[in-house]
């Protein structure tokens, strides 16, 4: 038989199907299974079907057990069939003796398999004993039948639910001598089970994991050198990626299980305590402007994940904690400025990678940019979320910057061309009664109090980020004239 499987034409895999004539009723059963399975593409072989006048039963038997042709063997086992395997009775004895010895000698065991359709008053499966050690299919029980004939199907087509992945590289830090490890996954596999078990020592899991992350970050402090400093810095925030990756799960599962105030604050402190190393220790007295450029591109990276991951996942509040409260930096009060500040301090300007550009005549718009989008294929989030976070994030700044320089440069927006329209939060804001709820994210009480800061880019008073001839327009990705137009 041949049908066809995604355009191409396969042969339908053989499957024979031993049993006992228990009943008729069994012998009906066997037959609705045997039917059922032909309907879901196999080719079954039953003696009811394929046993003719004249055939000689034994020899059909042998054949269909031993036949190379027979991709599978079912064993419908109930009481009588359990019992005639171990008397070796009548046909289903000469199948048991054709078939233990098929078991035992396939080394692969994958052409046999035991359905259990009747269970003892204890509710034990009737298996003969040359099979008690070995996984069967339970089709006995009405309410699991349709999850267990599913298993029955995937092993006859070989497509199990739960494939084996192919072994990847192992870490770096195992293969270059000279790699560098974080040491969080322990802490991180402990906070993860915690958080979406809500088990009591999720808080203590949670700070043991930020806590050890923040120390063991200064492992990726670049020693300072004079030749292609750019390539250490781009080799350096390649290293950290796996780090990220495990940050980036643990902000989802915060956002989906235990978005709380206690865990916001933890994570505002945790990224707070991320600001010191995006400049100079106070220790170090030479230094270059490139020194900190990895601390940069890591540090911005995680921030912007942690706030889109919130919005992604509609933590507002949660989010909105992130902009509203201001981040204290001990540092700054060595030279003389304010210990307090905004969430734009996430956002530096990292001169190695424009350098990098320039020296390997890469002729990118931006370097930066074209890294937080390929380093977003294997996060977990997609691309145009963390977008539309690095847009709020612009906005929030545009409307509360104050003396010019806190700004926050949307790097991801350089891709824009690929989401022309409002971002999906504030498409969503049509609903009034939506925008009540992210406005905070703006900083507005009514969509008005957009109108002026979206005047002064038509007018010029304020400039919009530029990338050669491509920049963005706010008005569209807001979706402003849609905002609060339904209830």
């Amino acid at each position: 038989m041949l049908y066809p499987y995604r355009n191409l034409i396969v042969a339908a895999p053989k499957l024979f199907i031993s049993y006992s004539w228990s009943s008729s009723e069994h012998e009906q059963w066997v037959i609705e299974l045997a039917t059922n399975l032909r309907e879901s593409g196999i080719d079954v072989i039953l003696d009811k079907w394929d046993l003719k006048e004249g055939h000689d039963a034994y020899a059909f038997m042998e054949q269909m057990v031993s036949d190379p042709a027979i991709g599978k063997v079912a064993i419908i086992s109930d009481k009588t069939y359990s019992e005639k395997a171990d008397g070796r009775s009548g046909g289903v004895g000469t199948e048991t003796q054709i078939i233990s010895k098929e078991v035992y000698e396939n080394q692969k065991q994958d052409k046999f398999v035991l359905v259990v359709c009747e269970k003892d008053t204890h509710g034990k499966p009737y298996l003969p004993t040359y099979y008690k050690s070995r996984i069967y299919i339970d089709l006995s029980e009405p309410d699991s039948y349709a999850e267990n004939f599913e298993k029955l199907l995937r092993w006859v087509f070989d497509k199990p639910l739960y494939l084996k992945p192919e072994i990847g590289k192992p870490p770096t830090f195992l293969t270059d001598a000279n790699s560098i490890s974080l040491g969080t996954t322990p802490s991180f596999k402990r906070a993860m089970d915690a958080i979406k078990n809500n088990k009591r020592h999720a808080s203590g899991a949670m700070d043991e994991y930020f806590e050890t992350f923040s120390r063991n970050l200064e492992r990726f402090r670049i020693e300072r050198t004079d030749n292609a400093h750019d390539e250490l810095i781009v080799k350096s925030i390649e290293e950290f990626l796996p780090y990220r990756n495990e940050a980036v799960q643990l902000f989802m599962a915060l956002a989906q299980y235990a978005p709380t105030e206690e865990n916001i604050v933890k994570l505002h402190r945790f990224l707070e305590g991320l600001i010191p190393y995006m400049s100079r220790p106070p220790e170090v007295t030479h230094y270059n402007d490139w020194d900190f450029d990895n601390f940069k591109f890591i540090v911005h990276e995680l921030f912007l994940y942690a706030f889109s991951i919130l919005v992604r996942y509609e933590r507002i509040e949660q989010a909105n904690y992130l902009m509203h409260n201001q981040y204290y930096v001990v540092g700054n009060s060595y030279y003389g400025n304010d210990v307090m500040v905004r969430f734009p301090v996430f956002r530096e300007y990292i001169r190695s990678l424009e350098a990098r550009n320039q020296r390997l005549k890469l002729r990118r718009l931006s370097l930066r940019a074209d890294m937080l989008e390929e380093r977003s294929k294997n996060s977990g989030l997609e691309f145009r979320y963390l977008m539309q976070g690095d847009f709020i994030l612009f906005m929030r700044a545009e409307i509360e910057d104050e003396d010019g320089y806190s700004t926050w440069w949307p790097e991801t927006l350089l891709y824009l061309f690929r989401f022309p329209s409002s971002f999906e939060i504030f498409a969503r804001a049509v609903s009034g009664k939506y925008f009540e709820k992210v406005k905070c994210l703006l900083a507005i009480d009514k969509k008005e109090d957009l109108v002026d800061l979206l005047s002064s880019y038509k007018g010029g008073r304020r400039r919009l980020p530029r990338w050669e001839g491509r920049s963005i327009n706010p008005h569209d990705l807001l979706g402003f004239d849609q905002i609060a137009t339904k209830p």
